[in-house]
């Protein structure tokens, strides 16, 4: 790899942690993976999001921050570079879906200031699944708290990275198309990714799907 520090980002199913796992692994790479496990309010969020957004919004702005200040602040002398499944602007763009009024402007000043002292990725891939793909996925790993998801909100949460990405100005940005393809059984699926992240370098601030 020829970056310091990549993010991999994506829908809620989309195989983010599948993919900066594989990389780091083959590439000796520092993985930074979310701890959304440890959140209490998730389940409640999803059975009672109106109750629980607040909370559960703020719990993870302060848990991606302080993950991702003490990751990248103590570099590893063994790895060549890092690799996270998450880049800390996903707090702002499923909060922007979740909250409203005084609740969205006071997150929003919180995230400013904590946006501010956390140094970009000098990539960020998209990984982009239709809804349908991201269900089924969501299905097929099981996890209790998120089988009741609708696609209203898988879509809410696409729409607001994909407006996300296109007011992006400076940053070197590759979004790839995952709908055919297998990253995680196929191999050849896997090197096509990694040809496209690795060439990316050469070609500065892009869009590009595959």
């Amino acid at each position: 790899m020829k970056y310091n520090f990549i993010a991999i980002e994506g829908n809620i199913g989309a195989g983010k942690t599948s993919l900066a796992s594989q990389i780091s692994q083959e590439y000796n790479g520092k993985l930074i993976l979310e701890q959304f496990e440890d959140n209490a309010f998730l389940p409640k969020f999803y059975e009672n999001a109106a109750k629980y957004a607040f909370p559960l919004e703020l719990s993870f702005l302060a848990s991606r921050y302080q993950q991702l200040k003490d990751q990248l602040t103590h570099q590893d002398l063994f790895k060549s570079f890092t690799i996270a499944d998450y880049f800390i602007h996903k707090s702002m763009i499923f909060a922007g879906k979740t909250l409203e009024g005084d609740e969205l402007a006071l997150y929003t000043r919180l995230f400013k200031i904590i946006e501010a002292s956390l140094p970009k990725p000098d990539l960020l891939v998209y990984l982009y699944l239709n809804i349908d793909h991201l269900k089924s996925n969501i299905l097929k790993r099981g996890r209790p708290y998120e089988q009741n998801i609708d696609f209203e909100y898988l879509e809410k949460i696409q729409a607001g990275y994909i407006e996300f990405l296109r007011q992006q100005q400076n940053m070197r940005i590759l979004i790839i198309d995952t709908n055919k393809m297998d990253f995680v059984k196929c191999k050849d699926d896997y090197k096509k990714m990694v040809a496209l992240i690795d060439s990316e370098y050469e070609t500065g601030i892009t869009r590009v799907q595959a």
